[in-house]
């Protein structure tokens, strides 16, 4: 967050009140809320599920003939992944567009240490990546650096998510006009397509309607996530730069989309509804610290500030932010019913503050901190609390949690205007690094605890970040 800055116009959030949840719905490829079912035992309307995710045991040989391929662990999940993500554009092409689908041309396997083949797009000599190459129409993945590194730190699914977005640019290049895509089409708007279609199809997992992997809604999805938010731009990218993919909320948000809605709303999105949601921007000119403020007593301060003047609109006593405080039921940060209090660990709270060390995180090595806003954060969760309990609302249920994960969100939006804090590049990806782990305070309820699916606690932040405060209360009755 940035210190400093003009004062702003006071603009109160809406009041939070436990009202019956209702179903919304938005502008196609634009990112309004879901008609689907919201709230701790449903992920996008299917049931929260918990068991090992990955290849079936009784999925088939896979049928696709892959160039330069050595058999192993790495290339069987790949080639299983083309063959599913193939049968389901098979069915959603007919469906959805109209069109029949036909198969990529070319499957390269290679290994970026050593290998030097070649695609139409060029040389595969030390790329560790995965790609779709449109000159002609192949995808290629690499077995030696990315797909191992990506399984082994978050799992078998995270080699599918690759390749299901990888294949979204062959589905992309199949559209054509139905999915608005040209040369001049920014590229992060063709990334945000394929993060969609990506969604899209593992929901079609979810459902059990692979016939090669089975994904649970909990643990199999939180692991789809993380593998997303590792592969994010680095904070500071400009949404215009031509390489740039997303912030991990831009990529998270364009996932949960498909998985929502489908591949009719990954084709909907364009240039112009893109651009108006996305986070992605070069960090302000002032922004010394290149978004990272030191959590310290003139930050809590800012903050408390900050609080007071967004949900001063609830109109009921706010919460004080103390060192130590009558309870220490949630540390770093724990919210005191008793005497409405947010009770604060600050030299915890400054290391989780501290920046990511973004090499070290590339190497799965421990990364320090997460940034300064995963620190306010929790703070503002504690708080958002206190703001719940004195309109009369839950803090101690699941349902909770997911309500004051929306508030932070809205809170965060308050904040992306000049003022004495402000939202920075790469803000809301240290909220979503903090959201995704298993210990995370942002979704907590006032005991600590948290739903388990991750896809239902980066959604409530985001919703509360896109939509404002009134989703919350709707949303998370």
């Amino acid at each position: 967050m940035i210190r400093g800055g003009g004062r702003r116009a006071l603009i109160a959030l809406l009041a939070v009140a436990a009202v019956a949840v209702t179903g919304c719905t938005g502008k196609s490829g634009s990112g309004g809320a879901s008609g689907t079912d919201t709230g701790a035992g449903s992920v996008a309307g299917l049931p929260v599920t918990h068991f090992e995710s990955g290849l079936k045991p009784d999925a088939p040989a896979p049928g696709v003939d892959v160039r330069n391929a050595d058999g192993g662990e790495d290339d069987k999940l790949a080639t299983a992944a083309i063959d599913d993500v193939q049968t389901y554009w098979g069915e959603m092409l007919p469906s959805n567009f109209g069109q029949q689908f036909q198969p990529v041309k070319s499957l390269l396997s290679y290994d970026s240490q050593t290998d030097t083949e070649k695609t139409g797009c060029g040389s595969v000599k030390k790329l560790v990546n995965a790609f779709y190459c449109s000159a002609d129409d192949s995808v290629a993945w690499d077995r030696g650096v990315l797909l191992p590194m990506l399984r082994q730190r978050f799992g078998p699914m995270s080699v599918v998510v690759v390749l299901a977005h990888e294949f979204g640019h062959a589905v992309q290049f199949r559209l054509g006009d139905k999915a608005g895509i040209t040369k001049s089409t920014p590229t992060v708007v063709k990334e945000q397509q394929a993060d969609c279609f990506a969604g899209g199809y593992f929901r079609w997992v979810a459902e059990d309607k692979s016939k090669f992997y089975r994904v649970s809604t909990s643990e199999g999805l939180n692991q789809v996530l993380a593998a997303m938010f590792l592969i994010r731009d680095q904070a500071g990218t400009s949404a215009a730069d031509k390489g740039a993919h997303g912030t991990a909320f831009d990529r998270t948000f364009a996932f949960q989309a498909g998985f929502e809605k489908g591949p009719k709303e990954c084709a909907g999105m364009t240039a112009e509804n893109v651009k108006a949601r996305l986070t992605e921007r070069p960090f302000d000119k002032g922004d010394t610290g290149k978004g990272d403020a030191k959590f310290d007593d003139r930050a809590v301060d800012l903050l408390k500030k900050s609080l007071d003047e967004a949900f001063k609109g609830a109109k009921v006593a706010a919460p004080e932010i103390t060192d130590g405080g009558s309870c220490q039921t949630t540390p770093p940060a724990s919210y005191c019913p008793a005497d409405n209090t947010v009770s604060i660990d600050r030299a915890k709270l400054a290391q989780l503050a501290q920046p990511i060390d973004r090499e070290a995180e590339m190497k799965g090595q421990d990364p320090g901190g997460m940034g300064d806003f995963a620190a306010f954060s929790e703070v503002a969760a504690r708080y958002a609390l206190g703001i719940q309990k004195g309109v009369g609302a839950s803090i101690d249920n699941a349902n909770a949690g997911l309500r004051t994960a929306c508030l932070v969100g809205a809170w965060a939006a308050f904040t992306n205007r000049p003022g004495d804090l402000r939202l920075s590049a790469g803000d809301l990806d240290e909220a979503i690094a903090d959201l995704l782990q298993p210990e995370s305070l942002v979704s907590a309820d006032v005991n600590g605890k948290r739903p388990d699916s991750g896809f239902d606690r980066v959604e409530a932040l985001r919703k509360g970040y896109l939509e404002g405060s009134s989703v919350c209360s709707k949303q998370y009755a």
